[in-house]
């Protein structure tokens, strides 16, 4: 990695940083704001959530290829712009129709954030440094959504509206100081489909999915997405409160044992996972949320004490937050890696697409579930993450040996200056 590519790198992550904080003041508390404090009720609550996902749904699909064609940091920039301006106006606004244009606009550009910084970390890593610097990003991701839940719940208060209309201002903030910080990132140069031949960028959609592989690792992605992060605030927090009893101090205690995880656990992890296959550190992700699943089973259906129930239910959210520590620095350099030069844009937004899917099917499919059928939840989640493992060695496949062993660049890169692996590690 150059001099250039190391600073670049460092703004990407106080971009992250900053990006995650704003996000953190805001989220916990976006259906209590809209249903109570605005008055609106659960219903338009309910649209604002789906607004997120449909926005998302949206503007995913054009903004890869905007990605491809224009680079990553005016794309960025633009969906920065368009969610402190959706923000703002979510403070502000008072009826159900202005509460439903912000979050249009918030959702658009925070969906649209996602991909472009995940291309820049592409554009500004190499090989070696990929997997690092992703976990790297999702380590500020969590961290920044902690402390900015944390500042928000101490600011909020119900009864008055201006303190919630302070929450999004924070939220602006952040969003247009990112863009103060972004703007001044001199980007490495990077191929662009204008670079290309026309025909490459109509077919570029077509091309993608001509690609095995990464339809197979879109397929597995959707199915870990569904499986765990479409739970967590709807099916499996539904199931904890009906089934076992959880109150909802202890049910914020198991998301806190989540981000803790991820952000003792996340560098401890990277050592452990990135000189192995990715597509078995995947498989083993599915094995350890299978045995979460087993713990929640057992916290609402295995008539232990309360404290018991507790301790087991938390420990399905800590256990989640391993798996997702492992994922960090292995799906998104894989589908980097998948990726011809040049279309990287075009592969993060599909993938993203394919989260915000999933995020939009597992809280409608596993909320009436958890709710109501315990059972049968616990079971089917459980078999969703036996089938990651399965997906995930099926995968391994069709990966090329330095798809699935980065590493192995490496080695080539010493071969072919003429060292002896002896030689490289002395170095």
């Amino acid at each position: 990695m150059t001099r250039a590519m190391g600073a670049a790198m460092r703004r990407i992550h106080v971009g992250n940083a900053l990006s995650a904080f704003g996000l953190g003041f805001t989220v916990p508390y976006l259906y209590v704001y809209v249903a109570q404090v605005r008055g609106l009720g659960a219903m338009t609550a309910g649209l604002v959530l789906a607004v997120f996902a449909v926005a998302a749904l949206i503007v995913l699909p054009f903004a890869g290829r905007a990605i491809v064609r224009r680079g990553p940091l005016p794309v960025l920039l633009a969906a920065l712009v368009t969610a402190a301006l959706g923000a703002l106006s979510l403070g502000l606004a008072g009826g159900a129709t202005t509460v439903l244009l912000a979050a249009a606009a918030l959702g658009a550009g925070q969906a649209v954030m996602h991909p472009a910084l995940a291309t820049m970390i592409v554009d500004c890593s190499t090989a070696d440094t990929r997997s690092r610097a992703f976990a790297m990003q999702f380590f500020l991701q969590n961290l920044g959504l902690g402390v900015g839940g944390l500042i928000g719940g101490h600011l909020v208060d119900t009864t008055r509206v201006s303190s919630f209309t302070l929450l999004f201002a924070i939220e602006a903030a952040m969003f247009l100081l990112l863009v103060v910080v972004m703007a001044t990132v001199r980007m490495p140069h990077s191929p662009r489909m204008e670079d290309a031949p026309a025909a490459s960028a109509k077919g570029s959609w077509r091309q993608l999915l001509g690609n095995r592989a990464m339809v197979q690792l879109c397929v597995l992605g959707f199915v870990l997405f569904f499986a765990c992060y479409g739970q967590f605030e709807s099916g499996l927090s539904a199931y904890g409160v009906e089934a076992a009893g959880i109150s909802t101090s202890a049910l914020g205690t198991a998301l806190a044992a989540n981000t803790l995880m991820i952000v003792i656990a996340q560098f401890a992890v990277l050592k452990l996972v990135e000189r192995r296959r990715r597509s078995r550190v995947i498989a083993a992700v599915g094995l350890i949320w299978a045995v979460a699943w087993l713990a929640a089973g057992y916290a609402g259906l295995g008539h232990g004490s309360q404290e018991m129930a507790t301790a087991a239910f938390v420990s399905t959210y800590a256990l989640f937050g391993l798996g997702e520590a492992m994922l960090s620095p292995t799906v998104a350099p894989l589908v980097a890696d998948l990726a011809p030069e040049g279309m990287a844009g075009q592969y993060n937004s599909a993938f993203a697409l394919v989260k915000q899917l999933a995020l939009a099917v597992g809280p409608a499919v596993g909320g009436p579930l958890g709710a109501s059928l315990h059972g049968p939840y616990v079971v089917t989640f459980l078999l969703f993450s036996l089938g990651i493992t399965f997906l995930a060695l099926r995968l391994g496949r069709q990966l090329t040996a330095v798809q699935d062993r980065p590493w192995l660049a490496t080695k080539s890169r010493v071969v072919a200056r003429g060292e002896t692996p002896a030689e490289s590690l002395a170095a």
